[in-house]
């Protein structure tokens, strides 16, 4: 039980990372740039108290787990966009359950029991649907929700593409076998580094000619302000990493993912993101499928 008590800690961190960050405000690369900062501070800080076994395989996992995580985290700041923290959110997760609870199943053989298959893939179904729910709009001539349907769809692939990153993320220490307390500070560091880069690129890509320091928009008055936000991120991405060691990763990422209920209720009610009636119901529907599958995959660690 404790086990699962402390999964559920990324949840809460991960839960309200985006409503900070939506309040705090600021560009995709101010608010990234936030995020890595306290995340690297936090891994310094951990270095000095746990000397790092450093080997080639170690760095590969912190390449394999940060730069995806860069990449995939930059979406979904711009997903918020397009579909709003209380859509993207269930959507996100809801992806990011399946993908990890089938590669913990088959990769890391997690449930080798029959009964455990069946319950895994029971729930992922309902996570499917739910986020079908949760991502689900009425028709601009009936609806009241501000969205467009292009908006949707560019908010949808970015979402899957950034939730296959996130699975790198999520995966990298166990397949590369290496101890959690030694990869936060790499890691730290590979996302301090694509990020800065990537940072860079938007500002310098996206900004008009005459704009100013690409300097000044990646480090910025709000990137760190948005450190705020990174406080939240580091906490949850310590605990997830010990997480996925204690529970598995089916279970550990599953258990991170509960954030939904948190991001999805605080995107309504905190930023009062705009949803018709009928919106709000499949919303709350979709998060509820979610979590029921999410909870659902949780009960198949009883049988390891």
């Amino acid at each position: 039980m404790g086990s699962i008590l402390f999964g559920l800690i990324p949840a809460l961190g991960w839960g309200f990372q985006g409503i900070v960050m939506q309040k705090v405000g600021g560009n995709t690369a101010n608010k990234q740039m936030g995020m890595v900062l306290t995340t690297l501070l936090f891994g310094i800080v951990i270095a000095f108290i746990h000397p790092i076994n450093w080997s080639g395989t170690l760095v590969a996992a912190a390449a394999i787990n940060g730069i995806p995580w860069s990449i995939a985290q930059i979406l979904q700041i711009k997903s918020f966009d397009y579909l709003g923290v209380s859509r993207a959110m269930p959507l996100s997760s809801g992806l990011q359950l399946a993908f990890t609870a089938i590669i913990g199943a088959f990769a890391f053989n997690e449930w080798p029991q029959t009964w455990q298959l069946i319950l895994g893939f029971g729930a992922i179904a309902l996570i499917i649907v739910g986020v079908a729910l949760s991502a689900w709009q009425e028709k601009s001539g009936d609806a009241q929700s501000s969205t467009s349907s292009s908006d949707i769809t560019k908010g949808i692939i970015i979402t899957v593409i950034s939730s296959a990153g996130f699975v790198a993320y999520a995966t990298a220490a166990r397949f590369f076998s290496v101890d959690s307390m030694d990869l936060i500070f790499p890691q730290a560091l590979f996302m301090f580094i694509s990020t800065t880069v990537l940072a860079f690129f938007m500002c310098k890509k996206l900004a008009p000619r005459g704009a100013g320091d690409p300097v000044e928009g990646v480090f910025g008055k709000k990137s760190w302000q948005n450190m705020a936000t990174g406080v939240l991120f580091a906490i949850a991405n310590i605990t997830v990493m010990f997480s996925n060691q204690m529970n598995g990763v089916a279970v550990g990422w599953t258990l991170s993912q509960m954030n939904v209920i948190f991001s999805t209720l605080g995107g309504l009610f905190i930023l009062h993101e705009k949803k018709t009636p009928k919106e709000m119901r499949f919303v709350i529907a979709g998060m509820v499928l979610i979590a029921i599958g999410g909870i659902l995959i949780g009960i198949t660690k009883t049988g390891q």
